[in-house]
């Protein structure tokens, strides 16, 4: 890894945050991340709190909002000879924020590097993509090999999936549900527009929130089966 702007998708988000300081040089770091990150990074730091470099911004929730994306762009916005290296840390980010975030992105001020550190890749919006570099860093998880012929979903399929997973926990259905996604945008079965690809970081989120797994498996699974391609 490298200090500069990029997109990185990883489960351990904690611990590659307190990778990137490590590589700091002469850069100043601003992190905003989300309360429970902040958490597990204050508990990996055996040294205690963070350095003098580095300016730690927890979100008022677990999700990134709007007036979080504002933070952001005034920070990005602070005049300084030092360059900047501005880590935004959350599991998902909505497309309504990774829009707010486009132009800054797109047009970095003087001296100033952005990376957005996440879970899935699948919830980045192709516009940020196209204009950040994706480090995907390798972990040893377990994933269920996915047994849904996403091809030929119907409301059978649906059916029969989603009570033999009625029992799946919340961390297993996000792997879960990451691979459908996954395999939906992959298949070019769909005709997957904005409000879907919405309805696709709302899943994870409503998994973090306490969510009941099925539901959420069975209401991606039913709008996957209606955005079908006929």
């Amino acid at each position: 890894m490298r200090l500069v702007s990029q997109v990185v998708i990883t489960a351990q988000i904690d611990a590659t945050i307190l990778a990137l300081e490590k590589l700091r040089q002469r850069e100043t770091i601003v992190e905003i991340v989300s309360p429970g990150i902040a958490e597990k990074i204050s508990q990996g730091k055996e040294e205690g709190p963070a350095p003098s470099y580095v300016h730690r911004i927890p979100t008022e929730k677990e999700t990134f909002s709007v007036s979080d994306a504002k933070i952001v762009i005034e920070k990005a916005y602070m005049a300084s000879e030092e360059i900047t290296v501005i880590i935004l840390a959350a599991k998902t980010f909505s497309p309504l924020v990774q829009n707010k975030l486009l132009k800054v992105i797109e047009e970095p001020p003087k001296n100033k590097a952005f990376i957005l550190i996440t879970e899935s890749k699948s919830t980045i919006l192709d516009t940020i993509k196209s204009r950040l570099p994706i480090s995907v860093l390798s972990e040893v998880k377990e994933v269920k090999v996915l047994e849904l012929d996403l091809i030929s979903l119907s409301l059978a399929s649906v059916y029969a999936f989603t009570q033999e997973h009625k029992r799946t926990d919340a961390k297993m259905m996000k792997i879960l549900t990451e691979e459908i996604v996954k395999e939906a945008i992959q298949s070019e079965a769909y005709d997957l527009d904005e409000k879907t690809l919405t309805l696709f970081s709302n899943t994870f989120m409503a998994l973090d929130m306490g969510s009941p797994p099925q539901f959420v498996l069975n209401t991606l699974l039913l709008k996957l089966l209606a955005r079908k391609k006929r």
